[in-house]
């Protein structure tokens, strides 16, 4: 990653082998205790936890197998030894390349321990089939990857910590960019250069302007601007070893001052809610309950018919990711877990509003990682 134009500080691209070690370990218990055969991981997000590597091999099967017992075997195509060479055994991981014309699925099967094989989510139905042909039977490895990844160690938290605080600087440029006349592309266009000074690479780029803020996944348009008009603007980026920023502020154009009474006073309630779910969060909770209540004060308030998604999810290697903060979700919250609390309201040919910070779950309660001005 680059240096931060105004950031006298950074994170790590890659973190110690022993970190990917540990993680790895974690996964192998789980593992372990479920009497499972191996995990087998593609790439994308579930490899890099578990290795450092963003490789991607396209159609050839790449595969992490992390069995009951033992080192972890990186199962890969000869085209990328050279570029895996750094995952050997040294740092815990078995390289074993196969050519094209061998099978690389009876490579996995030789890899793994007796029992079910738990495939990540990054695998397509193509790979997956053909692992079930040498495997046998095949689970989601949705819940072993879970246990290990919703719970983050601290070299996580140092780097969500730091996307916290590079997003937050990009929001403290964005009142100046709301100006009567100018687009939402406009604006997003200077957001993308704002968000690049302070991160390695732009996720996403939401200006929802007057109605357009009613659609929560509204991006940017041609829309122009007028005074009075409320801005939703959500935006994220990624940093260091790929763990990413995500904050969502509501502005209005010429000053809260400038807004109508009906939207002020829908988003005071938003304010409260935001703030009443970040002030309960627990651990030992659930998700569920926590979802409720930011949900209840909105209910109360008559907007509930308005709220029309969860209240967060997960964040990490991951943009969203486990837990995911929903309605009855029976998910116990734990110390370490990160996530979005970000209730939103909506009203359809008028406007939107959201507020989201992302946050660090800590014995005590809840640590914003965003400090922006709500």
């Amino acid at each position: 990653m680059t240096d931060h134009a105004d950031s006298s500080a950074s994170v790590p691209e890659i973190l110690a082998p022993g970190v990917y070690a540990r993680r790895r370990a974690r996964v192998q218990h789980e593992v372990r205790e479920r009497g499972l055969g191996g995990a087998v991981i593609g790439t994308g997000p579930e490899l890099a936890y578990l290795t450092g590597s963003w490789t991607s091999s396209h159609e050839r099967l790449t595969a992490l197998v992390v069995p009951p017992v033992g080192d972890a075997k990186l199962i890969a195509p000869a085209t990328d030894a050279t570029a895996l060479a750094s995952l050997n055994e040294a740092a815990g991981i078995q390289l074993v390349t196969w050519r094209d014309g061998e099978n690389p699925y009876a490579l996995v099967e030789g890899a793994c321990g007796t029992g079910p094989i738990a495939v990540g989510s990054a695998l397509t139905a193509d790979h997956v089939l053909r692992l079930q042909d040498v495997c046998g039977d095949i689970v989601l490895a949705t819940e072993v990857l879970a246990a290990a990844f919703m719970v983050k160690d601290q070299e996580e938290i140092e780097q969500l910590s730091f996307a916290g605080a590079a997003i937050d600087r990009v929001h403290a440029a964005v009142p100046e960019l709301l100006q009567p006349g100018r687009t939402e592309r406009d604006i997003a266009a200077e957001l993308d250069t704002l968000i690049l000074r302070e991160h390695s690479r732009t996720d996403f780029i939401i200006v929802g302007s007057g109605p357009n803020g009613a659609d929560p996944h509204h991006d940017f348009s041609d829309r122009v601007l007028e005074v009075g008009d409320p801005v939703v603007v959500d935006i994220g980026g990624t940093v260091g070893a790929g763990y990413h920023s995500d904050c969502t502020r509501t502005y209005v154009v010429g000053g809260a001052e400038a807004a109508d009474r009906g939207f002020t006073r829908a988003y005071e309630t938003l304010r409260r809610a935001q703030a009443d779910a970040v002030a309960a969060a627990r651990p030992g909770m659930t998700a569920g309950d926590l979802d409720a209540v930011a949900r209840g004060r909105i209910n109360e308030a008559g907007y509930g018919t308005y709220f029309t998604h969860r209240l967060g999810h997960g964040i990490g290697l991951g943009l969203h990711e486990e837990p995911f903060i929903i309605a009855r979700s029976e998910t116990v919250l734990q110390t370490g877990m990160a996530f979005s609390i970000e209730p939103g309201i909506y009203i359809p040919g008028k406007w939107g509003m959201r507020i989201e910070d992302i946050v660090v779950l800590e014995d005590d309660g809840a640590r914003r990682l965003n400090t922006a001005r709500i």
